[in-house]
């Protein structure tokens, strides 16, 4: 069920406020161009930036619009256990299908304090859990063994792992079983990814390319990896402008170049510098997503 390509989706904003509207087209967008879930609220979803009624409104309305067509993926990710529940029983209860929980971040739990965290949640709220992996934005690392030992709790049953670690694959497949769902988090390397045993990537780039990451996710899958790579090929200065700055900048500066939203951030994130604008457009050229 959670596999292929998946939007880390953005929030659009209107002068401020929740673009809720434009938001909706995006799910039908998206949804046309045959991507295979969706992931509100998470890092790209600025949902640092949102308060926890607006995390819920985006939830709400992304699990309303997709309509089970395709599965979604709430972030319900904080480093207060507490909060993290409290979203989770929230995106249970509106419908989501899954939920994705980040590593807490800023107080560094031990290895120790992930399972207990994760364990709480887990014991809390009966969707699924894809554990998020992301070190360099959270600063603690799950161990292998660590996410091998939360694998064996039902209903944790994947990752999104944003290390940039290839190897991770091999590794948390030994820890974690071969069924346990590996997502690629950096869309850089997603197609090595899966070569390495991953099934999908949770994707920036996919808010603004979601086709042809559809079809590269597709081929990857079939086992034609040369196909594939013509995709990346095609799509890897793109992945670098959008990230050569926080990457929802990037891609919300992308996507307001093909009109999909508005290029809208909220503090303390700016909008990008006209260097990176330059670097983003060059991108969308060879991509062959802009004239």
């Amino acid at each position: 069920m959670f596999k292929g390509s998946m939007p880390a989706l953005v929030t659009p904003f209107r002068n401020g406020e929740l673009d809720l509207e434009t938001l909706k087209k995006l799910v039908e967008w998206h949804i046309g161009e045959g991507s295979n879930g969706l992931v509100p609220v998470g890092t790209t979803g600025e949902s640092p930036t949102l308060s926890h009624r607006e995390h819920e409104t985006v939830v709400e309305e992304v699990v309303k619009a997709a309509a089970g067509r395709i599965p979604v993926i709430a972030g319900a990710g904080s480093n207060n256990t507490v909060e993290s529940i409290r979203l989770a029983r929230h995106a249970e209860e509106v419908g989501a299908d899954a939920i994705l929980v980040v590593t807490p971040y800023y107080n560094k739990p031990t290895q120790r304090g992930l399972v207990a965290h994760f364990t709480a949640i887990h014991d809390a709220c009966n969707l699924p859990i894809v554990i998020y992996n992301i070190p360099p934005r959270s600063v603690i690392d799950m161990s292998p063994a660590t996410m091998g030992e939360l694998a064996k709790l039902p209903r944790i049953i994947g990752v999104k792992d944003a290390t940039g670690d290839l190897a991770r694959v091999s590794a948390q497949r030994i820890t974690c079983g071969p069924d346990f769902v590996q997502l690629s988090g950096e869309d850089a390397t997603a197609h090595g990814f899966n070569a390495q045993g991953g099934v999908g990537c949770i994707s920036v780039t996919a808010n603004v390319a979601p086709k042809m990451l559809s079809q590269m996710q597709a081929a990857c899958a079939a086992g034609d990896y040369a196909k594939a790579l013509e995709v990346q090929d095609r799509l890897m200065p793109l992945h670098q402008a959008i990230f050569t700055e926080p990457g929802l900048v990037g891609v919300k500066y992308a996507m307001s170049r093909l009109n999909l939203c508005s290029d809208e951030v909220r503090l303390p994130l700016t909008g990008l510098s006209d260097d990176t604008k330059k670097l983003v457009d060059n991108g969308l050229r060879q991509a062959g997503l802009m004239n």
